[in-house]
């Protein structure tokens, strides 16, 4: 398998997204799986171009990035965090 471009992993993350809607957030490795399979040799190396690509995203105003429910600051967040679309304020961290 060839590697996904930005532009797939964008076009995945805002997919997914908004599969789940206004009542769910999405994981990096719900998008990762999507991409590279259940086997970690497919995901694992997606995750960060995911980071990076979501906080692409986040900065054009298209995805928000939540840790512990909360919209982090794209250039300085750490750790788990959640992907969700703007608008979806009362969105469940799964």
């Amino acid at each position: 398998m060839t590697r996904p471009t930005d532009e797939d992993l964008a076009e995945t993350i805002l997919r997914l997204a908004a599969e789940r809607g206004d009542e769910r957030t999405l994981g990096p490795m719900d998008v990762a799986r999507a991409l590279g399979g259940d086997h970690p040799d497919g995901w694992g190396p997606l995750m960060q171009p995911i980071r990076r690509v979501a906080v692409q995203l986040m900065k054009d105003g298209r995805l928000v990035i939540t840790r512990k429910g909360r919209p982090v600051d794209p250039d300085d967040f750490r750790g788990v965090y959640r992907l969700r679309l703007p608008g979806q304020e009362g969105a469940e961290q799964d």
